[in-house]
Order: structure tokens, then sequence, then C-alpha cells
């Protein structure tokens, strides 16, 4: 599993996966996500603003993703 570091939290997920290069831009990270193709927490996540802390796995592209806090 792969860590996110983050500076701040929450963070949108759609900023996650923008700032993190999981999306080459904000509104493509919002239809990965409208679509249903990210898990949060074990759960298919379709709110572009969800908040993500410190802790959470995000789930993309087959992928798993540790959110830490710096």
């Amino acid at each position: 599993m792969k860590e996110i570091e983050i500076y701040r939290e929450p963070v949108e997920l759609y900023k996650l996966l923008k700032f993190h290069g999981l999306a080459s831009s904000g509104g493509e990270a919002k239809m990965i996500i409208g679509d249903g193709l990210v898990a949060v927490n074990g759960e298919i996540e379709t709110r572009k603003r969800k908040k993500i802390v410190s802790g959470d796995v995000v789930v993309f592209a087959g992928e798993s993703f540790r959110i830490k806090l710096l």
C-alpha cells in the first residue's frame, strides 16, 4: 500500500486525486469519482467533495493509498 502525505486535513477527495497525479485535472477527478471508480475505506464513494483525513484508505485503479498527515 502506498502512502499519500497531506499537509492539512480534511482535504476534498477530488483535490486529493488531482494534486497527487491520479487524475490530470479537477474535472477528470470529479468524473472518475462520479463514475464510482474510487473507494474510501472499503466503500464506493461518489461524493466529489468527500472530506478525507489521515488514516483513510483510498482505492483507485487497483491501487490502495493510505492517507498520512505530515
